[in-house]
């Protein structure tokens, strides 16, 4: 008896195992089928924003032209005459009349139009300055007449004006060879030639003539770049192109370097000195700004810019950079021997 108990329990045991896949294996096939008839939708974002085709075009033109619509310019001609009725009606040659916008009038962008008739151009942008004057112009003849309504991008426009640049070299030639006349005449410091001990002043020259030269190589290599970080700039070099990145860089580089010089030659020289040598080293960066900003735009600035790093370095640890200290006073010596200080004999 026991023995068929036994049997009977293991007999049912097996029953109930494989009922129990049977379960599983229909289950698996039902699943499976239900998979089979869902359709998977692609994850929507519940902040998804669909384009009008109006807006799309000003995306696109944005994109190209880097301003819209409600974007500020600033009048920077002397005045500026804006066409009252619409572009048709002049492109038609019928009777229209205009308004006139001063300089330093701020202007917003309230329209902008495609005009593919137009010989002339075929962007016309409508202008507002008030709720009560509004005016149609050429793109072309708007912009090189506005810069937008930024201080950096107004800073850019002045620097870039090419009277402006012309002056800035002639003054900067003249009185980068006056103050070098009147430093060597007096034996004073100055960079380059009769320095001081402090690598920042050299540093910093370098540093502008490098700016310069990537500066220039923007503007030749990368113009749409430049173009718009005109319209939209920034100090921040974390979010820009990498290019331009490293000219933020350089440019904050400069910033604090100078700084640095600054605090150096107030502790090396006395005040009349000082004076004197910061104005020599002030004209020795506008020349570099000037020669390489100008030079690079026909690649003869990369060239003489490998050179002058070679010049500035080994003449500063040649000439410049003291390597021994008087054992009596505690002052700098370039080279053993008496000491201009205080007359001791350093062997």
């Amino acid at each position: 008896m026991s023995m068929q108990r036994v049997e009977c329990r293991l007999k049912s045991l097996c029953a109930s195992r494989m009922r129990m896949l049977l379960h599983v294996v229909a289950l698996v096939l039902v699943a499976g089928a239900l998979a089979s008839c869902y359709h998977k939708h692609k994850p929507t974002s519940p902040d998804a924003v669909v384009y009008t085709e109006q807006q799309l075009d000003s995306i696109s033109f944005s994109t190209t032209h880097h301003y819209s619509q409600n974007y500020n310019f600033v009048v920077k001609a002397d005045s500026i005459v804006l066409l009252r009725q619409q572009p048709e009606e002049m492109l038609n040659q019928l009777m229209t009349d205009s308004l006139v916008v001063r300089r330093n009038d701020q202007l917003v962008v309230a329209d902008i139009r495609m005009i593919p008739t137009d010989s002339i151009d075929s962007v016309w942008v409508q202008l507002a300055r008030d709720q009560d004057t509004f005016g149609w112009i050429h793109e072309s003849e708007l912009l090189p007449k506005v810069f937008p309504d930024d201080p950096i991008s107004q800073f850019i426009s002045v620097f870039s004006d090419v009277h402006l640049l012309i002056f800035l070299i002639i003054i900067g030639i003249i009185g980068a060879i006056y103050i070098m006349r009147l430093v060597f005449r007096s034996n004073a410091k100055i960079v380059h030639f009769n320095d001081i001990d402090s690598f920042y002043p050299t540093l910093l020259v370098l540093l502008v003539a490098s700016s310069a030269t990537l500066y220039a190589t923007i503007q030749t290599f990368a113009p749409d770049m430049w173009r718009h970080f005109y319209y939209h700039p920034t100090l921040n070099p974390f979010i820009t192109p990498t290019l331009l990145s490293v000219f933020l860089v350089s440019v904050w580089a400069i910033v604090i370097v100078a700084l640095a010089v600054v605090d150096d030659v107030r502790h090396l020289l006395p005040m009349g000195e000082m004076v004197l040598y910061l104005c020599g080293l002030g004209a020795i960066c506008a020349v570099d700004y000037m020669v390489f900003s100008v030079l690079s735009l026909y690649y003869v600035g990369y060239v003489l810019l490998v050179f002058y790093f070679f010049f500035a370095i080994r003449t500063y640890f040649s000439n410049s950079r003291c390597n021994y200290i008087c054992g009596q006073c505690g002052a700098k010596l370039h080279e053993k021997g008496s000491c201009p200080y205080c007359g001791a004999v350093n062997q």
